[in-house]
């Protein structure tokens, strides 16, 4: 892999960071100078790396306005977090039958990790544990497609799961449906594991509009 590649890759995810974090925020324009002169590098591996992150579905590069962080509609929100349901919940139905012992033992040692985040109210350390523990049960299923697009979807959700977590409660009601998907998988219990996944990754009713209040918040914060 050439230098450049590299160079843009680690842009990129350098820049998909900065997005899932919040610090570029929906509907943001994003200035190809501005961003070469913040990361030290000319504009050819920033442009780059943009072209990969609208390729990806995170930005969109727009005529007359250039890049700009994407931006989903609340229908298109609600649609995508059913699919990324539906998906987790079948990576839970085969992990059951199929994780390995030590992808187990990993997955607790996860599990514990969030409960010390939980436990210091660290919505950032929880949230990077939690993407671990997903992407845990991914590997589990061992059906690497499957996996595969989990792993695409869960990326391009990764500001809204964040964001998801600063609603209160969240944090200890996350933990406490984590501990369910646990117990179904230690007993190997394909349907309730992928019952549990499914109800922890679907948003609607409340925890929906509270969603888009909290989005609502932060782009009027931008503005």
């Amino acid at each position: 892999m050439s230098e450049m590649k590299n160079r843009s890759q680690a842009l990129r995810d350098s820049i998909e960071e900065m997005i899932a974090v919040g610090e570029l925020k929906p509907g943001q324009h994003l200035d190809e100078t501005e961003l070469a002169t913040r990361f030290g590098v000319s504009r050819t591996p920033i442009r780059e790396a943009l072209l990969q992150l609208s390729s990806m579905g995170v930005i969109a590069i727009r005529p007359r306005r250039g890049a700009v962080v994407a931006e989903i509609s609340p229908q298109g929100l609600l649609e995508m977090f059913e699919v990324m349901a539906e998906l987790e919940a079948m990576c839970g139905r085969l992990a059951a039958r199929r994780m390995l012992p030590e992808e187990l033992a990993r997955l607790q040692a996860l599990h514990r990790e969030c409960e010390a985040a939980r436990d210091a109210n660290d919505a950032d350390g929880y949230y990077n544990c939690n993407e671990l523990f997903h992407q845990m049960i991914y590997e589990g299923s061992h059906n690497v497609f499957l996996a595969e697009q989990a792993r695409n979807l869960q990326r391009r959700l990764r500001p809204y799961r964040r964001l998801q977590l600063r609603v209160r409660d969240r944090l200890a009601n996350s933990f406490s449906e984590h501990e369910g998907i646990v117990e179904g998988l230690q007993a190997g219990d394909s349907e309730q594991t992928a019952n549990r996944l499914r109800a922890h990754v679907t948003v609607q009713g409340q925890r929906f509009a509270d969603l888009i209040a909290s989005l609502q918040h932060l782009k009027d914060k931008a503005a």
